[in-house]
């Protein structure tokens, strides 16, 4: 088996083929499971159909071959090459003891909002967003403040006045998302330090779920927003992991990154006892993606920007629909609100393909699409759509 399985890759003599993907039908995935039985593709929860990496199934099947699945550790040399990544994709000099390892980052929301605060503080976020930004609040009895993003010259800003209005006494966390999703916008430095000394002056702490920050479509360059200055790395929780990027969501691995001691201590207190961690495989995976899987996450790259491009086009031709073209993630927020649809997702549901409805991310009369998918299968989503349109 361990032969034939090398033998597979070896022909692909580093060129990696994302036009063929696995039948996920009758398997355990979440995104196929929730149409089980029905003609629909789906095309809503944020994991994509591409196999992973063949460095990684090559970690994962050497973990699996030592045949022991004990309590693990971060593997030797991982936290060093973490370090080398947010050296030379993000220019960000780390240290190996501000990582907090995580089994992924919704934990991580939850334990802002858990460590930092009282009872009744407020967190506030930027919407529309991911929905676990508005769901940690509430179950951690906090008190949630949305601040919505502004439309401005055909891109998602950050709309910093409307923020510092919003403030009070009582508002203790920023929970950002940078890359955002739904909306795929990639926020500018300068536009990110001004939100940081606002929250510097406000004594409000920071927590950027950077996830998505190694998918950038457009020809601009992440900057975590703790990278800026040390100032704001020390009021400042930078969430990443390689499960977007590299596609593996279900091995759940992800680490925080926390420079300043006192906070690092307080969000370790927060999660004694409640989230556990992480497990053999996800050390495994995490360790073969940021050390071998760059040639990959590059021809990945170029696959999503033919995917985006395709699903903007489509967008402009069909009535009734508009969007901003995300500058990263594999995700669509596409606007239709001129349909005047009661309950949009359902309706391209019965269209046989799967949105996520915008209702979820407080965006109503969006739907977020994914198009982390053979090129093939985004053409017969897109088709169903537009199809679905002509007769409403």
């Amino acid at each position: 088996m361990k032969d034939r399985f090398r033998v597979g890759f070896a022909i692909m003599s580093g060129q990696y083929d994302f036009d063929k993907a696995p039948d996920r039908r009758g398997t355990d995935s979440l995104k196929w499971g929730r149409y089980r039985g029905r003609d629909v593709i789906p095309m809503w929860v944020a994991d994509m159909d591409f196999v992973s990496a063949p460095p990684i199934l090559e970690a994962l099947h050497k973990r699996i071959e030592h045949a022991v699945f004990g309590y693990a550790l971060a593997p030797a040399g991982l936290p060093d090459i973490v370090v080398q990544w947010c050296r030379e994709h993000y220019d960000w000099t780390i240290r190996p003891e501000w990582i907090v390892w995580l089994p992924g980052l919704v934990p991580a929301l939850h334990l802002m909002c858990r460590a930092f605060g009282q009872g009744g503080d407020e967190v506030i976020v930027f919407t529309p967003v991911y929905p676990p930004f508005l769901s940690a609040p509430k179950r951690t009895d906090r008190r949630l403040i949305c601040c919505p993003l502004r439309e401005e010259k055909g891109q998602y800003t950050l709309d910093l006045e409307a923020f510092r209005n919003r403030i009070t006494p009582r508002t203790k966390v920023l929970l950002l998302c940078n890359p955002h999703n739904p909306v795929g916008a990639v926020f500018p430095p300068d536009m990110l330090e001004s939100l940081a000394r606002i929250c510097i002056e406000n004594r409000i702490l920071i927590c950027s779920d950077e996830i998505h920050c190694d998918l950038i479509l457009d020809p601009v360059r992440h900057k975590p927003i703790a990278s800026i200055h040390e100032e704001i790395a020390a009021c400042t929780v930078t969430l990443m992991s390689p499960a977007k990027t590299f596609n593996l969501p279900g091995l759940n691995c992800g680490l925080a990154i926390i420079p300043n001691a006192d906070l690092r201590r307080r969000f370790a207190q927060a999660r004694a006892g409640i989230v556990p961690h992480v497990n053999a495989l996800g050390y495994a995976a995490c360790l073969a993606a940021y050390r071998d899987c760059e040639p990959w996450r590059q021809e990945l790259l170029a696959y999503l920007r033919s995917n985006r491009d395709r699903v903007v086009k489509t967008v402009k031709e069909t009535p009734g629909l508009s969007m901003i073209a995300p500058s990263a993630t594999y995700l669509a927020w596409i606007d239709v609100r001129a349909l005047d649809l009661p309950e949009p997702a359902a309706f391209f549901e019965q269209a046989g393909v799967g949105l996520q409805d915008g209702n979820e991310f407080d965006g109503p009369g969006f739907v977020r699409l994914n198009f982390g998918c053979p090129q093939s299968r985004l053409k017969e989503g897109l088709h169903r759509i537009q199809s679905a349109l002509t007769k409403v």
